[in-house]
């Protein structure tokens, strides 16, 4: 590969849209949501031989097993939309299988088979050496020669994504915080994040798989049962939760990935802004393009802003006005931080041009 790209980000944020958009480049490998399908195991230190290495992206995510097995999948999640010979219910669906194949053919089990056939005979090396392998193979069968990975609830891993692939350029894709927010608040995905998150700071636990018996018990009867392997749908779907509290989930996760991105050299960083895209889709996909490597063709272009739509902008505004209030303030420190990447990113632009 040329060059090697993530895009990150709180996600609700019209990262979605622009995998397609990236896919739709014939120059660009659009990786959608892999960190996301392979969580944090994906990314393990030390060497590690094919064989281990094709484990990480075959075995099923537990999460999202667990919820589409209980009724709250994510819409993100391709398969079950176009399932194929995998499913929960039997084999379990293969974390590469379930979001990332889908998105680059129409014929997910077909492309996990042929993988199953060469990546586990693959020698022993680091991880970041396997996952550009891959995205060699990958970019020679679909004639692809620029690597993008965009998953959603990203910007947490930015300072891994930087220690694992040092010479990786970010671009930070966000959107208004308020809007973010209250998108992030109809989401099941982060209805589920929010609920495990408060059981997390009613227990104290840093993580989920640390909790014990005793403060399971200890939790109030709408919060327990999301800890076992089934539970009602209604836990996540229907409880009233706070869209402030989501303002302040997106605040925090801007706050501490802005602060990552800072670290990160200013030629191989850039920021977008999803109503700037909006607003002038044809100049932002153009600069994007620049900063990842490939042309940006004017039919490309074309098909990009075809793909946008902003009828969900300013969504927050028609809230009732405590309510928005009450979002806005929780937003700030959020919105603050995001002001400051934006001034910051003019000069990491024209450090790159002059690169070039």
């Amino acid at each position: 590969m040329r060059t090697l790209t993530f895009v990150v980000g709180t996600g609700r944020s019209g990262s979605t849209a622009l995998s397609g958009i990236l896919h739709a480049h014939p120059e660009v490998l659009s990786l959608n949501e892999l960190l996301s399908s392979v969580q944090s195991r994906g990314l393990p230190e030390g060497r590690l031989d094919g064989a281990e290495f094709w484990e990480l992206l075959a075995r099923p995510n537990p999460l999202f097993e667990r919820m589409i097995r209980n009724g709250v999948p994510m819409p993100e999640f391709l398969y079950t939309r176009r399932p194929g010979r995998f499913a929960t219910a039997t084999t379990g669906i293969p974390a590469l299988c379930l979001m990332v194949l889908p998105h680059l053919t129409e014929d997910p089990d077909g492309l996990f088979d042929d993988l199953a056939q060469q990546v586990p005979g693959w020698p022993a090396r680091t991880a970041a050496e396997h996952y550009e392998a891959l995205f060699d193979l990958l970019g020679v069968r679909f004639g692809r020669t620029a690597a993008v990975e965009r998953s959603g609830y990203s910007l947490e891993r930015v300072p891994l994504l930087r220690r694992v692939f040092p010479r990786a350029r970010f671009v930070h894709l966000f959107r208004d915080g308020p809007d973010c927010a209250l998108s992030m608040s109809r989401h099941t995905g982060y209805r589920l994040i929010f609920l495990l998150r408060e059981i997390l700071a009613r227990t104290g636990a840093e993580r989920v798989e640390d909790l014990t018996e005793d403060q399971v018990r200890s939790l109030p009867p709408e919060l327990a049962p999301l800890l076992g392997e089934e539970f009602d749908s209604g836990l996540v779907r229907e409880r009233e939760l706070p869209t402030a509290g989501f303002g302040a989930l997106w605040s925090e996760l801007v706050v501490r990935g802005t602060a990552a991105l800072d670290a990160v050299p200013a030629p191989m960083r850039t920021t977008l802004a999803y109503e700037d895209l909006l607003d002038a889709p044809r100049a932002e996909l153009t600069r994007l393009a620049g900063f990842i490597g490939v042309e940006p063709l004017p039919r490309w272009l074309d098909a990009g802003t075809a793909r946008l739509d902003g009828s969900r902008r300013g969504a927050s505004r028609r809230l009732p006005e405590a309510e928005r209030d009450a979002l806005r303030q929780a937003c700030a420190p959020g919105t603050r931080a995001l002001d400051r990447a934006r001034d910051g990113r003019q000069q990491g632009d024209e450090l790159l041009l002059r690169r070039r």
